[in-house]
């Protein structure tokens, strides 16, 4: 398991209480924790996207979308393999 280390943060009342009722089953902390990861993600693939177009050119508008479509896609798997994870918790994978 990783180390951890406990901090204070500032969220708008409303919000939280939004997470909360989300958060329910795994915890806020663990909430948060996979919030941040997808944002830092989301930024080192900006940061990527950003750096490849400086090197090859921009996208087209084709490019682009099919981009975006996979992106999608690949946020639906991971959402299915999440949820499916908390029904199969006592079977092998």
């Amino acid at each position: 398991m990783a180390k951890t280390k406990k901090v204070t943060v500032t969220i708008p009342e409303d919000l939280l209480d939004e997470i909360r009722g989300e958060a329910a089953e795994r915890g806020l902390s663990a909430y948060v924790a996979e919030a941040l990861r997808f944002k830092r993600d989301r930024d080192r693939l900006r940061e990527l996207s950003d750096w490849l177009q400086e090197e090859h050119g921009p996208l087209s508008e084709d490019e682009r979308t099919a981009a975006f479509e996979e992106l999608d896609d690949l946020d639906t798997e991971h959402e299915h393999r999440r949820t499916a994870g908390k029904h199969d918790a006592g079977e092998a994978a």
